[in-house]
Protein backbone atom coordinates (compact mmCIF):
# COMPACT_ATOMS: atom_id res chain seq x y z
CA UNK A 1 0.00 0.00 0.00
CA UNK A 2 1.11 3.56 -1.07
CA UNK A 3 0.75 6.54 1.06
CA UNK A 4 -1.40 7.25 -1.62
CA UNK A 5 -4.74 6.25 0.29
CA UNK A 6 -7.72 8.12 -2.05
CA UNK A 7 -7.72 8.44 -5.58
CA UNK A 8 -10.31 10.57 -7.19
CA UNK A 9 -10.59 9.88 -10.94
CA UNK A 10 -11.67 12.92 -13.55
CA UNK A 11 -12.70 12.51 -16.73
CA UNK A 12 -14.56 15.03 -19.59
CA UNK A 13 -16.63 13.33 -22.27
CA UNK A 14 -18.86 14.44 -24.63
CA UNK A 15 -20.90 11.52 -26.83
CA UNK A 16 -18.72 8.67 -25.77
CA UNK A 17 -21.57 6.42 -25.25
CA UNK A 18 -19.24 4.06 -27.53
CA UNK A 19 -16.26 3.93 -25.07
CA UNK A 20 -17.43 5.15 -21.51
CA UNK A 21 -19.03 1.60 -20.58
CA UNK A 22 -14.98 0.11 -21.35
CA UNK A 23 -13.35 3.06 -19.50
CA UNK A 24 -15.97 2.59 -16.15
CA UNK A 25 -15.13 -1.34 -16.43
CA UNK A 26 -11.43 -0.85 -16.31
CA UNK A 27 -11.63 1.55 -13.77
CA UNK A 28 -13.51 -0.79 -11.34
CA UNK A 29 -10.74 -3.53 -11.97
CA UNK A 30 -8.16 -1.41 -10.56
CA UNK A 31 -5.59 -3.46 -8.48
CA UNK A 32 -5.14 -0.28 -6.30
CA UNK A 33 -6.15 -1.17 -2.31
CA UNK A 34 -7.04 2.08 -1.53
CA UNK A 35 -10.34 3.81 -1.93
CA UNK A 36 -11.58 5.37 -5.60
CA UNK A 37 -14.01 7.16 -6.92
CA UNK A 38 -15.01 8.55 -9.96
CA UNK A 39 -15.96 11.82 -11.34
CA UNK A 40 -16.77 12.38 -15.47
CA UNK A 41 -18.40 15.57 -16.56
CA UNK A 42 -20.63 14.92 -19.16
CA UNK A 43 -20.31 17.98 -21.95
CA UNK A 44 -24.06 17.51 -23.17
CA UNK A 45 -24.06 14.41 -24.62
CA UNK A 46 -26.48 13.32 -26.52
CA UNK A 47 -26.40 10.13 -27.67
CA UNK A 48 -27.47 8.91 -24.13
CA UNK A 49 -23.40 8.55 -22.76
CA UNK A 50 -24.51 9.91 -19.29
CA UNK A 51 -27.03 6.95 -18.63
CA UNK A 52 -24.17 4.65 -20.14
CA UNK A 53 -21.65 5.49 -17.17
CA UNK A 54 -24.13 5.33 -14.89
CA UNK A 55 -25.41 1.75 -15.58
CA UNK A 56 -21.84 0.52 -15.87
CA UNK A 57 -20.88 2.05 -12.70
CA UNK A 58 -23.64 0.05 -10.96
CA UNK A 59 -23.25 -3.51 -12.93
CA UNK A 60 -19.17 -3.15 -12.02
CA UNK A 61 -20.15 -1.84 -8.14
CA UNK A 62 -17.61 1.32 -8.54
CA UNK A 63 -18.83 4.94 -7.22
CA UNK A 64 -19.21 7.00 -10.52
CA UNK A 65 -20.82 10.26 -10.21
CA UNK A 66 -21.67 12.39 -13.62
CA UNK A 67 -21.36 16.23 -13.73
CA UNK A 68 -22.61 19.04 -15.90
CA UNK A 69 -20.76 20.37 -18.26
CA UNK A 70 -22.86 23.27 -19.37
CA UNK A 71 -19.27 24.61 -21.01
CA UNK A 72 -18.88 21.79 -23.16
CA UNK A 73 -15.12 21.97 -23.57
CA UNK A 74 -12.89 19.77 -22.15
CA UNK A 75 -10.83 22.05 -19.52
CA UNK A 76 -14.31 23.23 -17.93
CA UNK A 77 -15.53 19.98 -17.47
CA UNK A 78 -11.89 18.76 -15.74
CA UNK A 79 -11.98 21.89 -13.44
CA UNK A 80 -15.52 21.16 -12.50
CA UNK A 81 -14.24 17.47 -11.55
CA UNK A 82 -11.26 18.91 -9.64
CA UNK A 83 -13.36 21.23 -7.39
CA UNK A 84 -15.47 18.55 -6.03
CA UNK A 85 -12.14 15.92 -5.47
CA UNK A 86 -11.10 14.96 -1.93
CA UNK A 87 -8.04 13.01 -2.24
CA UNK A 88 -4.23 12.29 -2.26
CA UNK A 89 -3.99 12.06 -5.94
CA UNK A 90 -6.53 13.03 -8.72
CA UNK A 91 -6.08 10.69 -12.11
CA UNK A 92 -7.40 12.52 -15.23
CA UNK A 93 -8.18 9.70 -17.72
CA UNK A 94 -9.17 9.78 -21.39
CA UNK A 95 -12.37 8.40 -22.50
CA UNK A 96 -10.55 7.30 -26.14
CA UNK A 97 -8.44 4.84 -23.62
CA UNK A 98 -8.21 1.77 -21.82
CA UNK A 99 -6.65 1.24 -18.57
CA UNK A 100 -5.01 -2.16 -17.36
CA UNK A 101 -5.64 -3.27 -13.53
CA UNK A 102 -2.21 -1.90 -12.55
CA UNK A 103 -2.76 2.09 -13.40
CA UNK A 104 -3.98 3.33 -10.40
CA UNK A 105 -1.65 1.84 -8.27
CA UNK A 106 1.29 2.83 -10.49
CA UNK A 107 0.21 6.39 -10.36
CA UNK A 108 0.35 6.38 -6.58
CA UNK A 109 3.71 4.60 -6.22
CA UNK A 110 5.31 6.98 -8.97
CA UNK A 111 3.45 10.02 -7.20
CA UNK A 112 4.61 8.58 -3.51
CA UNK A 113 8.25 7.61 -4.27
CA UNK A 114 9.05 10.79 -6.90
CA UNK A 115 7.26 13.46 -5.02
CA UNK A 116 6.67 15.10 -8.20
CA UNK A 117 3.26 17.04 -8.56
CA UNK A 118 2.42 15.44 -11.74
CA UNK A 119 3.11 11.69 -12.98
CA UNK A 120 2.46 10.12 -16.04
CA UNK A 121 3.52 7.50 -18.45
CA UNK A 122 3.12 5.99 -22.52
CA UNK A 123 -0.35 5.82 -24.31
CA UNK A 124 0.04 2.73 -26.56
CA UNK A 125 -1.64 3.39 -29.64
CA UNK A 126 -3.96 0.26 -30.93
CA UNK A 127 -7.19 0.47 -33.81
CA UNK A 128 -9.58 -1.91 -34.69
CA UNK A 129 -10.04 -1.15 -38.27
CA UNK A 130 -7.14 -1.36 -40.84
CA UNK A 131 -7.24 2.89 -40.90
CA UNK A 132 -7.39 2.56 -37.22
CA UNK A 133 -4.74 0.17 -37.10
CA UNK A 134 -2.44 2.62 -39.47
CA UNK A 135 -3.01 5.68 -37.40
CA UNK A 136 -1.94 4.06 -34.33
CA UNK A 137 1.37 2.86 -36.27
CA UNK A 138 1.86 6.67 -37.41
CA UNK A 139 1.35 7.90 -33.87
CA UNK A 140 4.42 5.01 -32.54
CA UNK A 141 6.65 6.58 -35.07
CA UNK A 142 9.18 9.36 -34.46
CA UNK A 143 8.19 10.69 -37.86
CA UNK A 144 4.50 11.38 -36.77
CA UNK A 145 6.53 14.05 -34.16
CA UNK A 146 2.98 14.82 -32.53
CA UNK A 147 2.41 12.13 -30.15
CA UNK A 148 5.89 11.06 -29.91
CA UNK A 149 7.84 11.22 -27.32
CA UNK A 150 11.56 10.19 -26.61
CA UNK A 151 11.29 9.36 -23.41
CA UNK A 152 8.91 6.20 -24.32
CA UNK A 153 12.00 3.65 -24.73
CA UNK A 154 13.35 5.28 -20.96
CA UNK A 155 14.17 2.39 -19.30
CA UNK A 156 13.13 4.06 -15.85
CA UNK A 157 11.63 7.09 -14.64
CA UNK A 158 13.05 10.93 -15.76
CA UNK A 159 11.80 14.16 -15.36
CA UNK A 160 10.22 15.40 -18.39
CA UNK A 161 7.87 18.64 -19.38
CA UNK A 162 4.44 17.21 -19.93
CA UNK A 163 3.12 13.87 -19.83
CA UNK A 164 -0.17 12.19 -21.22
CA UNK A 165 -3.33 12.83 -18.70
CA UNK A 166 -1.36 12.89 -15.76
CA UNK A 167 -2.00 11.72 -12.25
CA UNK A 168 -1.97 14.87 -9.92
CA UNK A 169 -1.16 15.38 -6.23
CA UNK A 170 -3.95 18.74 -4.72
CA UNK A 171 -0.74 21.05 -4.41
CA UNK A 172 -0.12 21.17 -8.20
CA UNK A 173 -3.62 22.86 -8.29
CA UNK A 174 -3.17 24.80 -5.01
CA UNK A 175 -0.12 26.59 -6.61
CA UNK A 176 0.01 26.07 -10.15
CA UNK A 177 -4.15 26.56 -10.57
CA UNK A 178 -6.66 24.67 -12.47
CA UNK A 179 -7.06 24.56 -16.33
CA UNK A 180 -7.10 27.10 -18.54
CA UNK A 181 -11.13 27.14 -19.88
CA UNK A 182 -9.74 29.59 -22.46
CA UNK A 183 -8.36 26.66 -23.91
CA UNK A 184 -10.03 24.38 -26.26
CA UNK A 185 -7.14 22.40 -26.70
CA UNK A 186 -3.09 21.83 -25.52
CA UNK A 187 -4.90 22.52 -21.96
CA UNK A 188 -2.17 20.12 -20.12
CA UNK A 189 0.58 21.43 -21.73
CA UNK A 190 -0.05 24.86 -20.87
CA UNK A 191 -0.88 23.65 -17.01
CA UNK A 192 2.13 20.97 -17.02
CA UNK A 193 4.23 24.51 -17.57
CA UNK A 194 2.35 26.39 -15.11
CA UNK A 195 3.44 23.39 -12.60
CA UNK A 196 7.18 23.65 -13.49
CA UNK A 197 6.87 27.67 -12.98
CA UNK A 198 5.65 26.95 -9.75
CA UNK A 199 8.37 24.68 -8.44
CA UNK A 200 6.91 21.45 -8.64
CA UNK A 201 8.14 18.41 -11.15
CA UNK A 202 6.85 16.47 -13.38
CA UNK A 203 8.11 12.61 -14.28
CA UNK A 204 7.56 10.26 -16.68
CA UNK A 205 7.33 6.87 -15.48
CA UNK A 206 7.34 4.23 -18.60
CA UNK A 207 5.61 1.26 -16.00
CA UNK A 208 2.22 3.43 -16.56
CA UNK A 209 0.84 2.55 -19.43
CA UNK A 210 -2.72 3.32 -21.21
CA UNK A 211 -4.07 1.78 -24.32
CA UNK A 212 -5.17 4.40 -26.69
CA UNK A 213 -7.68 4.12 -29.68
CA UNK A 214 -7.18 6.75 -32.62
CA UNK A 215 -9.95 8.49 -34.88
CA UNK A 216 -11.41 5.87 -37.02
CA UNK A 217 -10.67 7.90 -40.27
CA UNK A 218 -8.56 11.35 -42.25
CA UNK A 219 -11.09 13.89 -41.73
CA UNK A 220 -11.59 13.46 -37.61
CA UNK A 221 -8.39 13.41 -37.36
CA UNK A 222 -7.16 16.00 -39.63
CA UNK A 223 -9.66 18.57 -37.54
CA UNK A 224 -8.53 17.16 -34.02
CA UNK A 225 -4.39 18.09 -34.96
CA UNK A 226 -5.93 21.28 -36.72
CA UNK A 227 -7.30 22.24 -33.48
CA UNK A 228 -3.85 21.02 -31.84
CA UNK A 229 -1.39 23.67 -33.88
CA UNK A 230 -4.44 26.07 -33.64
CA UNK A 231 -4.39 26.25 -30.04
CA UNK A 232 -0.90 25.71 -29.25
CA UNK A 233 -0.39 29.50 -30.59
CA UNK A 234 -2.47 30.97 -27.37
CA UNK A 235 -0.25 28.98 -25.21
CA UNK A 236 3.25 30.25 -26.39
CA UNK A 237 1.82 33.53 -26.59
CA UNK A 238 0.50 33.38 -22.67
CA UNK A 239 3.74 31.77 -21.21
CA UNK A 240 5.62 33.86 -23.86
CA UNK A 241 7.18 30.56 -24.32
CA UNK A 242 8.55 28.95 -27.24
CA UNK A 243 7.83 25.88 -28.94
CA UNK A 244 10.48 23.03 -29.24
CA UNK A 245 11.29 22.81 -32.67
CA UNK A 246 9.48 19.37 -33.39
CA UNK A 247 6.64 21.12 -32.37
CA UNK A 248 7.22 23.79 -34.74
CA UNK A 249 8.16 21.90 -37.80
CA UNK A 250 4.45 21.31 -39.65
CA UNK A 251 4.36 25.14 -39.58
CA UNK A 252 7.44 25.12 -41.41
CA UNK A 253 6.75 22.20 -43.66
CA UNK A 254 3.67 23.88 -44.96
CA UNK A 255 4.71 27.36 -44.89
CA UNK A 256 7.49 26.09 -47.37
CA UNK A 257 5.11 24.37 -49.41
CA UNK A 258 2.62 26.70 -49.71
CA UNK A 259 5.56 29.49 -50.51
CA UNK A 260 7.48 27.27 -53.37
CA UNK A 261 3.81 26.09 -54.67
CA UNK A 262 2.87 30.11 -55.13
CA UNK A 263 6.23 30.72 -56.77
CA UNK A 264 6.08 27.62 -58.82
CA UNK A 265 4.32 28.98 -61.95
CA UNK A 266 6.46 32.06 -62.08
CA UNK A 267 10.06 30.13 -61.54
CA UNK A 268 11.80 26.69 -62.45
CA UNK A 269 14.36 27.11 -59.45
CA UNK A 270 10.66 27.21 -56.79
CA UNK A 271 9.10 24.16 -58.89
CA UNK A 272 12.56 22.55 -58.80
CA UNK A 273 12.74 22.61 -55.07
CA UNK A 274 8.95 21.69 -54.60
CA UNK A 275 9.77 18.74 -56.04
CA UNK A 276 12.64 18.10 -54.21
CA UNK A 277 11.22 18.45 -50.74
CA UNK A 278 7.89 16.77 -51.74
CA UNK A 279 10.22 13.65 -52.70
CA UNK A 280 12.27 13.95 -49.41
CA UNK A 281 9.27 14.15 -47.42
CA UNK A 282 7.84 11.03 -49.67
CA UNK A 283 10.90 8.98 -48.99
CA UNK A 284 11.52 9.98 -45.26
CA UNK A 285 7.53 8.70 -44.56
CA UNK A 286 7.58 5.79 -46.63
CA UNK A 287 10.79 4.58 -44.46
CA UNK A 288 9.15 5.99 -41.28
CA UNK A 289 6.17 3.47 -42.07
CA UNK A 290 8.29 0.47 -43.01
CA UNK A 291 10.19 1.05 -39.88
CA UNK A 292 7.24 1.25 -37.56
CA UNK A 293 5.44 -1.56 -39.48
CA UNK A 294 8.04 -3.60 -38.77
CA UNK A 295 8.48 -2.95 -35.26
CA UNK A 296 4.82 -3.39 -34.28
CA UNK A 297 4.36 -6.52 -36.70
CA UNK A 298 1.71 -5.53 -38.57
CA UNK A 299 1.43 -6.03 -41.86
CA UNK A 300 2.78 -4.52 -44.46
CA UNK A 301 -0.65 -3.72 -46.51
CA UNK A 302 -1.42 -1.23 -43.90
CA UNK A 303 2.14 0.92 -45.56
CA UNK A 304 -0.03 3.16 -48.04
CA UNK A 305 -2.56 4.41 -44.99
CA UNK A 306 -0.23 4.78 -42.50
CA UNK A 307 2.26 6.91 -45.18
CA UNK A 308 -0.89 9.09 -45.45
CA UNK A 309 -1.50 9.64 -41.90
CA UNK A 310 2.16 11.51 -41.60
CA UNK A 311 0.85 14.35 -43.85
CA UNK A 312 -2.58 14.65 -42.03
CA UNK A 313 -0.46 14.89 -38.94
CA UNK A 314 1.74 17.40 -40.45
CA UNK A 315 0.01 19.51 -42.67
CA UNK A 316 -3.38 20.12 -40.10
CA UNK A 317 -0.81 20.71 -37.00
CA UNK A 318 0.83 23.46 -39.47
CA UNK A 319 -2.16 25.14 -40.69
CA UNK A 320 -4.18 25.45 -37.26
CA UNK A 321 -0.44 26.73 -36.08
CA UNK A 322 -0.70 29.25 -39.03
CA UNK A 323 -4.06 30.50 -38.65
CA UNK A 324 -3.48 30.57 -34.95
CA UNK A 325 -0.79 32.88 -35.59
CA UNK A 326 -2.70 35.19 -38.18
CA UNK A 327 -5.31 35.22 -35.34
CA UNK A 328 -2.87 36.82 -32.73
CA UNK A 329 -1.68 39.22 -35.34
CA UNK A 330 -4.93 40.64 -36.61
CA UNK A 331 -5.41 40.75 -32.43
Amino acid sequence: MTGVRRITVVAAMRNEAETIADVVADLAAQDFEGDVDVLIADGDSNDGSAGVAREAAERHGISVTVLDNPKRIVSAGLNECIRRADADLIVRVDCHSRYPPDYLRRCAEAADETGAWNVGGIFRAEGRTPTQRAIAAALDSPFGGVNWTRDAAANGRVETDTVYCGAFRPVAFERAGVFDEELVRNQDDELNIRIRLSGGRIVFDPAITARYTPRASYRPLFRQYYEYGLWKVPVMLKHRHVATARSLAPIALVGSLAALAGAAPFSRAARRLLAAESAVYATAAAAAGVEVLRRRGEPFGLLPRTVGAFPVFHVAYGAGMAVGWARALRR
